[in-house]
């Protein structure tokens, strides 16, 4: 009994590792990845030599099967929770609306606005990105300022330039000091701000899922 409970807490452990070490290498978020990747893997091994040193009881591989169905639940409840990434939402409204786009901005948001001609007449469209751990505060905003407005979202995979860039630099130089000895190379200066931004996200999302 004592190792049917450790097989199926190893397997709530084993598959939300397995779950989000596949999203963060979806998302190009390489040391996200080797830090799941490694738990996976001890928990993988733990597990098997439970499996194989048993019985091999039809109990057993019941149990296995259900705690890999329970962790594949539980781990999409927690990438939901620390929300690695970004949403890039497209708000089509009829009317500009000044301080829906203040409101936006003040927020600390990046907003840019276009116009265009749609059935009914003129139309505008507010391109916004934000991190998805903000995505509801996007939400309130609309359903506050423009409830009845046509909403897109989508998650990009990747973006340069533009005031996201500029504010994910700044942030990421706060960390890294300019090297007295001259300019280091612009692979390892690139490779050190994914890290530096990397371990932010995952530090901010920790904070809410404690909040």
């Amino acid at each position: 009994m004592k190792d049917l409970i450790l097989l199926l807490v190893l397997q709530l452990a084993y598959v939300p590792m397995l779950a989000l070490r596949t999203i963060c290498m979806v998302r190009k978020l390489s040391l996200l990845t080797a830090v799941f990747g490694f738990l996976e893997s001890v928990i993988y091994v733990f597990g098997l030599a439970i499996v194989f040193t048993g019985e091999q009881s039809l109990l057993q591989m019941v149990v296995y099967a259900v705690g890999f169905s329970l962790g594949l639940i539980v781990g999409i409840q927690i990438e939901n929770k620390i929300a690695i990434g970004y949403t890039s939402f497209l708000v089509n409204i009829k009317d500009r609306n000044d301080n829906f786009v203040s409101a936006l901005r003040e927020a600390g948001f990046g907003v840019t606005i276009f116009s265009g001609e749609g059935r009914d007449g003129a139309r505008y469209r507010l391109d916004i990105l934000t991190k998805r751990s903000r995505e509801g505060e996007v939400f309130s905003l609309i359903n506050e300022y423009e409830p009845n407005a046509f909403v897109l979202s989508y998650e990009p995979t990747r973006f340069r330039g533009g005031f996201m860039e500029q504010m994910m630099k700044k942030e990421s130089g706060k960390f890294f000091a300019k090297s007295p000895h001259g300019k280091s190379s612009s692979w390892l200066k690139k490779e050190k701000e994914k890290i530096v931004l990397e371990v932010k996200e995952l530090v901010k999302s920790e904070e809410n899922i404690e909040e």
